[in-house]
């Protein structure tokens, strides 16, 4: 059976993967689709063979105790793909699942082109990544030029597509978000963005929790405003049961940018979420925390940049304000907070830097998800050219 088989385990990887589905369908529409993903495939008429939410991994400890779920998930995974037999697999984002999927394909023959839809990022971390790439997968489809030269060494092609996010770059509509949700014009809202995976709700929405609840306190003019991301909407929904500060909670995808758009500043997870607020003219405080076994891991040997923010690597500065690990605490997070909630100079400069590294990211140009439909097509034309 033709057609492209996706891996998209996690949910910024399924938007991307939806994004690449209609991307392809816009040139070949007859092209049949398969795979794992999330609501936004399914929305598309991909049915995912597998449940993603239990497929997220954060350290090495998280990894460990899901390891034979994981493995069993990556047998179906691959052994799916024979049976579907596709002309290419994309393997989108999500290094811990679609790096496992790549090596068993590989062991049992699986057909199809294996690409690697945003490659790990090598740059900040971990580059003996490139070499089980290298090992596994035809192509790669990077987010930054500044990242192939890891990849020459080793032979393995690569194809720049900008960051998929930066394409998204539509602005929302903020006041139309307030108004539909009877918030006022001159009320300030908190964004609160508690990451995509339940380890990160364990270790980092805790804190941003207890931040807005300090921002809130005494100022009846403020409210948050928290976007849940699909994987964790049930979950974040439990969560604010809990909340003590007044609060409006969205889950639909289709008003994210609205939302954003419509906050003041926000309270984020590291993630893709921190360009999409940046795109949305949103300053904002970056928090992060992993196990601790992992970090002092990473911090001994495996981390090659100084920040985690994806804005603040490509202005070289730290734009965003990041918060990590033992610096993740509740008053540092909420004074940082408050400096761009009281002081409308300091948050008008960190919309203006976040706009200058948007720029060096590509904002403006053709859109991610084309080019990487383009460069997969190009492919299984050459392959099936030349009887591969």
């Amino acid at each position: 059976m033709s057609g492209i088989y996706l891996v998209a385990a996690e949910a910024s990887g399924d938007e991307l993967a939806a994004e690449f589905i209609d991307a392809v369908r816009a040139v070949r529409p007859d092209m049949a689709f398969f795979g794992v993903g999330g609501a936004a495939m399914a929305e598309r008429g991909v049915p995912s063979l597998l449940d993603i939410s239990d497929l997220s991994i954060v350290g090495l400890f998280d990894g460990v105790k899901i390891f034979k779920l994981l493995r069993r998930r990556v047998e179906e995974t691959a052994e799916d793909v024979v049976a579907k037999s596709p002309d290419a697999v994309v393997l989108v984002d999500s290094w811990g699942f679609t790096s496992r999927v790549a090596e068993q394909m590989k062991a049992i023959g699986a057909p199809g082109i294996p690409i690697k839809l945003v490659g790990p990022q090598v740059w900040a971390t971990r580059p003996g990544r490139v070499k089980r790439l290298a090992d596994t997968v035809d192509h790669v489809l990077c987010i930054h030029a500044f990242e192939t030269p890891f990849y020459e060494p080793y032979g393995l092609p690569t194809t720049v597509i900008g960051n998929p996010a930066v394409s998204r770059a539509q602005l929302g509509d903020g006041a139309g978000f307030r108004a539909r949700n009877g918030v006022a014009a001159d009320a300030k809202l908190v964004g609160l963005l508690l990451g995509s995976r339940g380890a990160e709700l364990r270790r980092v929405a805790p804190t941003l929790e207890a931040a807005a609840v300090k921002l809130c306190e005494g100022h009846p003019d403020r409210k948050v405003l928290c976007v849940a991301a699909p994987s964790v909407a049930d979950a974040v929904k439990e969560r604010s049961r809990d909340w003590r500060f007044p609060f409006i909670l969205s889950t639909a995808p289709d008003e994210k940018s609205d939302a954003f758009n419509a906050m003041d500043m926000a309270l984020s997870c590291s993630g893709t979420v921190t360009t999409e607020l940046a795109l949305q003219n949103t300053p904002m405080i970056v928090a992060y925390k992993i196990g601790w076994f992992s970090w002092a891991l990473a911090r001994a040997f495996l981390m090659k940049s100084k920040y985690i923010t994806l804005l603040n690597v490509a202005a070289g500065a730290e734009i965003a304000p990041e918060f990590v690990q033992t610096r993740m605490t509740i008053d540092l997070v909420s004074d940082a907070g408050e400096k761009l909630l009281s002081s409308q100079g300091a948050a008008q400069t960190q919309i203006d830097a976040q706009n200058a590294a948007l720029e060096a990211m590509g904002r403006g140009r053709r859109p991610a998800a084309e080019i990487a439909a383009e460069t997969v097509l190009q492919l299984i034309a050459y392959r099936a050219d030349i009887g591969g």
